[in-house]
């Protein structure tokens, strides 16, 4: 509400306090004229400003919010929230009920309480904006047979637009249970899927914010097919030997910025994969993980495209990759236009990393000519430490080499102090101002295809 609007509310709240209070005082003096001037006085006075609040700022009431914001507390639809009994179906009715509200709703979830609950989906589109509160934590189920109609999904908003998440709560998947079973923990057991935590699909006007996201079975929070997203002070945790447990992940999501968050996993902090444009990181803490990512993309000769992607501000930490774009071998399409500055590495493996020879699994990888092409990427403004002597590797297609990527302002020694190296492979690379280190002048192929261009 504006300070005007403020004015305007105490003056209506105000006057008719005053106004009897005035009455009051006039009404045990002995002058009955006097106590009709006072009237008079109080009376013209309060009209006055009642009537200029009307005619000069239509739009007064509706700025005090008396039209009252509908709250449906899980609680009240029978959930215990006592992290024994199954709450699920509470979550369900509050939902509904939620969603179908003709004003501006709240999904409420406790605070201080342990809501046990079974995969769920949060249907839209709703008839209004609407909150989901999670104060409270919210448990994933570890009875795999609740999974049984979506193995891939524990907690997903489908549809709903001009929605916010919020309330500084937990949603912890329990996935202890899930990772025991993944053959990346023992490679005798078969290969599996698992739900991801939290997925936002379709969701557009989307707003995450103050929020702790822990244990997920596979990924933490997965924003697909969204436009428009603002996700900030967001926390992430997990093991670090928790496999696939990628913090927070963006596919074909248009226009999403991701701030303030500290995310440390058992895979990426960040990955940002096919179909999304428009996608901005800032303030980023990452570690333990694999780092921030693009990819993998073009797996099983599929086509993939990425761009317009920044990331501006981060802290990586013991991670074992620091910025990277990974590619598979036989794909198509390309990421673009992506930057990466004001970044510092400590004890990073991989600081600097594009493969365009991404290979996740236990056999070689055939190799192909065809590839998801690498196009105008910048580094700027990237400083700390790798944990490895080849601090740079761009490992680029032969028949796509990567093109356009700029090197500035770049300052990566190893951990114990001594220089870090370079290796380049089929790219093309420019040089502007100090950067350590820098791709061997000898590297014949390189030369062959690009030769050597430094600006200093």
């Amino acid at each position: 509400m504006t300070p005007q609007r403020c004015i305007t509310f105490l003056s209506l709240v105000m006057v008719p306090i005053f106004f009897s209070i005035s009455c009051s005082s006039f009404s045990y003096h002995e002058d009955a004229g006097n106590y009709e001037s006072g009237f008079s006085i109080a009376s013209i006075w309060y009209m006055k400003i009642f009537k200029d609040s009307m005619f000069q700022e239509s739009d007064a009431f509706d700025s005090l919010d008396l039209v009252a914001t509908k709250t449906f507390d899980v609680d009240s639809f029978g959930a215990k929230g006592d992290g024994k009994k199954d709450d699920t179906k509470a979550f369900k009715k509050a939902w509904e009920e939620a969603c179908s509200s003709t004003t501006a709703a709240v999904f409420r979830v406790a605070k201080n309480k342990k809501y046990l609950v079974a995969p769920i989906r949060f249907e839209g589109p709703c008839k209004a904006s609407l909150t989901m509160q999670i104060s409270g934590t919210i448990l994933g189920s570890k009875q795999e047979s609740k999974y049984k109609k979506d193995e891939r999904h524990w907690l997903r908003v489908d549809k709903v637009d001009n929605l916010v998440i919020e309330g500084g709560g937990v949603i912890d998947g329990n996935g202890d249970y899930w990772w025991k079973k993944s053959c990346k923990v023992d490679e005798k057991l078969p290969c599996t899927d698992a739900p991801m935590a939290l997925t936002l699909y379709k969701c557009t006007s989307l707003t995450v914010n103050n929020l702790k996201i822990q244990n997920a079975q596979r990924m933490h929070i997965s924003f697909d097919h969204c436009v428009d997203v603002q996700a900030s002070n967001i926390e992430v945790t997990a093991p670090e030997d928790s496999p696939n447990t990628d913090g927070i992940h963006v596919t074909h999501t248009q226009n999403i910025t991701i701030s303030d968050s500290v995310i440390g996993t058992g895979d990426d902090c960040i990955s940002i994969v096919s179909g999304s444009v428009g996608v901005q990181a800032t303030g980023i803490t990452c570690g333990p993980g694999h780092g921030i990512s693009i990819g993998s993309l073009g797996q099983k000769k599929a086509e993939a495209y990425v761009s317009d992607v920044t990331i501006d501000g981060a802290t990586l930490t013991n991670t074992t990759n620091g910025v990277r774009i990974k590619t598979w071998q036989g794909g198509s399409g390309n990421a673009s236009n992506i930057i990466f500055q004001n970044i510092i590495m400590k004890n990073v493996s991989n600081t600097i990393i594009i493969d365009q020879n991404y290979c996740d699994q236990d056999k070689a990888c055939k190799e192909q000519d065809d590839a998801v092409e690498i196009i105008d990427v910048t580094y700027n403004n990237i400083t700390g430490t790798s944990a490895d002597d080849e601090a740079i590797i761009f490992d680029c297609s032969k028949k796509h080499p990567c093109q356009g990527i700029v090197l500035k302002e770049i300052n990566l020694t190893q951990v114990d102090g001594n220089d870090a190296k370079a290796v380049c492979n089929n790219v093309d690379v420019t040089y502007s101002k100090t950067v350590i280190p820098r791709c061997p002048k000898n590297d014949d192929l390189y030369q062959l295809l690009f030769g050597t261009i430094a600006v200093d």
